[in-house]
């Protein structure tokens, strides 16, 4: 195992640091290359079972982006229903999709029947094949952080229609719809925190039993 210097782990912490959710992007494309090394810690991520479930949907044609949007359009005039008064307008202010600008952007799934890992560690707790798309998405966007490129985690999104419009098989389920490209800015605050939605929690709550 390599000997990490207190300068590497200096410098893992400000990559935690400059992990952000970006919302706005640069239409700039993305060179073919830095892509591919993003794409290849998918493989290096941990699975249950080593049952490396997740399945990833580059969503590239006109038809399938105009349908991604319309997807988070109607969801996201149905979410604000769910607020009055300040928080409405507040919400309505918020910028929670950068899907009109990112270059790339990845419809990513957890194959929940796959047979791979022969269902080794989820017998018990089958939703784990989807902890582990998340954590190989974690790697991902760490990996494309450390490239310079901003990912974005659209999450207000009905997954049954999502599905339907991409046409994949029924035992996948969307686990994260990522945009991914240049941020027109970096920032080590949460944009949720800058507007006033919410406040990052400085210190972890821990329990013993």
């Amino acid at each position: 195992m390599p000997d990490f210097s207190d300068q590497f782990r200096q410098e893992f912490n400000q990559l935690l640091r400059w992990r952000r959710d970006v919302r706005s992007f640069r239409k700039d494309p993305i060179e073919g290359a830095i892509l591919e090394r993003c794409f290849a810690t998918f493989n290096l991520a941990p699975s249950v079972g080593l049952s490396e479930p997740w399945r990833v949907v580059s969503i590239t044609s006109k038809t399938a982006r105009n349908n991604a949007v319309a997807n988070f359009e109607a969801e996201n005039t149905d979410a604000l229903k769910g607020y009055s008064g300040e928080k409405a307008k507040l919400y309505s202010s918020l910028k929670l999709s950068g899907m009109n600008d990112a270059p790339v952007q990845l419809a990513v799934y957890c194959d929940d029947k796959t047979g791979k890992g022969q269902g080794l560690g989820a017998s018990s707790m089958p939703e784990t094949k989807r902890y582990s798309v998340v954590a190989a998405i974690t790697q991902f966007w760490l990996t494309a952080r450390a490239e310079g490129l901003g990912v974005g985690w659209v999450s207000i999104l009905d997954p049954v229609r999502m599905s339907r419009d991409l046409n994949v098989p029924k035992d996948w389920a969307l686990i994260a719809y990522l945009c991914v490209g240049w941020p027109e800015e970096n920032k080590t605050v949460p944009t949720l925190e800058q507007a006033g939605w919410e406040k990052r929690s400085k210190t972890l709550e821990r329990l013993e039993r």
